[in-house]
């Protein structure tokens, strides 16, 4: 069993950056998926980036703002977050998988998830 644990949101200003981090407790993560998601009140989860075998995928809405990454060293992800505006308001959850997609913005390919953290953005 995976546990993931993210750290980093809060309440920011239109225009501010945070940066969300996901500490993973397997030594093997370093070869799993990953991916974050957002979820807002009333809508679906959607991914807003992406890692796997190939390039990052981001969604069009934080293209040119948001950076996934990772620090195998400490087996921790994280979500760089620039440029912010209230539509980036959501709880954001981090999850990994064991199998090793290209990517996947799927939220049923992930086995493993964070607990969430909310990011609130004011304008």
């Amino acid at each position: 069993q995976v546990q993931l644990v993210e750290s980093g949101g809060g309440l920011v200003q239109a225009g501010d950056s945070l940066r969300l981090s996901c500490a993973a407790s397997a030594r093997t993560f370093t070869t799993y998926s990953l991916g974050w998601f957002r979820q807002s009140p009333g809508k679906e989860r959607e991914c807003v980036a992406a890692w796997g075998q190939g390039p990052a995928y981001y969604a069009d809405s934080v293209k040119g703002r948001f950076t996934i990454s990772r620090d195998n060293a400490k087996n921790t992800v994280y979500l760089q977050m620039n440029s912010l505006n209230a539509e980036d308001t959501a709880v954001y959850y981090c999850a990994a998988d064991p199998r090793q997609y290209y990517y996947s913005t799927v939220p049923q390919d992930y086995t493993y998830w964070g607990q969430g953290t909310q990011v609130t953005v004011s304008s």
